[in-house]
C-alpha cells in the first residue's frame, strides 16, 4: 500500500544537522506523515535513540510504520499536542528535539479521496483525522455566510471573501457543494476562470483546511507547551508552509528567546536550497526556524 505514494522530506539534512544533538537522545516528530523525516533522522541516530511520532491521519501513521519498520519508533495516532502527556506517560524528563513539520503530506495532498487537491476530483473532505466530524463539506454547505467570510478572510488571507461566501451561499442554495471539483468551479466564476500558474481556489482551499482541522489553535497550543515538551539542552524545529504559521512561529520564538530561557538558533528564516527545490516543488515555500532551551 505505501509504495504507491512518493514523498520526499524537506530539508532533512539541514534539520538533522540543527536538531540531532544527541546520537542516543530522544526526539518529537510531531507530523509523522509518512515517515520521511523519522527515516532520515534514526539513519543518524544511534542504537538507544527513541522517536515519538504523532500524526493524526490513521492511515498514514500505518504507511509511515511499514516504511520505516524501525523498533526505535513509537508511534500514536494522535495530535503533537500530546507530546507532553506522552512523555510522561514514558516517564522521560522530555525531548532532545522536536520537529513540528506543518505541511501536508503527499499521500493526502494527491490522494483525490481525502479532499484536498484542487487539481483532481474527490469528496470534499480535508480531516486529517477521518474520526473528526467536521468536514470541509460541513463547513462550505452549512456555516453562516458571517463564519465563511471570516475564514475565507483570516485563514485564505482573501481579499474577495464576501465575493467568495456569497457565490459559495448561492451555489449550495441550489445543490450541495460535496465534491472539490464543484468549490474550485465556484471559486474560478468569482475570479472569471484560471489565470496563471496558481489556481484562483488555492486560498480557499487553505482556509477550509485550516478550520475543519483547527490548524492554528493546534499550532498555537504546542507553541504555548515547548517547555513542557523540550528538556534544557534540547531544541525545537518548525517547518511552516504559508505566512499565518510562520508569524505565530516568530512571535512565539520571539517571546521565548526575550524570556532568558531559549535562544534563536537561526535569527532568519533557513529556506530550501535552489536545488532541492528544483526536484521539489513543495519545497519552495518552506520556511524552517530553530529554537534551543538554555534553561529550566
Amino acid at each position: 500500500m505505501s509504495e504507491n505514494w512518493t514523498h520526499i522530506p524537506i530539508m532533512a539534512a539541514q534539520i538533522a544537522d540543527l536538531l540531532l544533538t544527541d546520537p542516543n537522545g530522544v526526539y518529537v516528530d510531531g507530523t509523522l506523515g509518512l515517515g520521511g523525516h523519522t527515516k532520515f533522522f534514526l539513519s543518524r541516530l544511534g542504537p538507544q535513540a527513541r522517536i515519538l511520532g504523532f500524526d493524526k491521519d490513521e492511515e498514514a501513521l500505518k504507511m509511515a510504520q511499514e516504511r520505516v519498520n524501525d523498533p526505535r519508533l513509537l508511534a500514536f495516532h494522535a495530535s503533537y499536542t500530546q507530546a507532553p502527556q506522552e512523555l510522561k506517560k514514558l516517564g522521560l524528563p522530555g525531548a532532545d528535539g522536536a520537529l513540528f513539520d506543518l505541511g501536508l503530506s503527499s499521500y493526502q495532498l494527491d490522494n483525490p479521496a481525502r479532499g484536498f487537491s484542487i487539481l483532481h476530483d474527490g469528496p470534499l473532505d480535508m480531516r486529517f483525522d477521518r474520526q473528526n466530524p467536521l468536514s470541509a463539506a460541513v463547513i462550505v454547505n452549512e456555516w453562516p455566510m458571517a463564519e465563511l467570510e471570516r475564514i475565507l478572510r483570516d485563514y485564505g488571507e482573501e481579499r474577495n471573501f464576501t465575493k467568495l461566501a456569497l457565490a459559495i451561499m448561492q451555489a449550495r442554495r441550489q445543490a450541495p457543494i460535496t465534491t472539490t471539483g464543484q468549490l474550485a468551479q465556484v471559486v474560478e466564476k468569482v475570479y472569471g476562470g484560471k489565470r496563471g500558474k496558481t489556481h484562483p481556489a488555492t486560498q480557499t482551499f487553505q482556509a477550509l483546511r485550516i478550520a475543519c482541522n483547527r490548524e492554528l489553535e493546534t499550532v498555537e497550543t504546542v507553541l504555548l507547551s515547548l517547555g513542557d515538551i523540550i528538556k534544557p539542552g534540547g531544541r525545537a524545529a518548525v517547518l511552516t508552509f504559508h505566512s499565518l504559521e510562520d508569524r505565530l512561529v516568530k512571535n512565539r520564538f520571539k517571546e521565548l528567546a526575550q524570556s532568558g530561557q531559549w535562544l534563536l538558533v537561526n535569527k532568519h528564516t533557513i529556506l530550501a536550497s535552489y536545488e532541492e527545490v528544483r526536484q521539489n516543488r513543495r519545497a519552495r515555500s518552506a520556511k524552517l526556524r530553530v529554537i534551543e532551551r538554555i534553561k529550566l
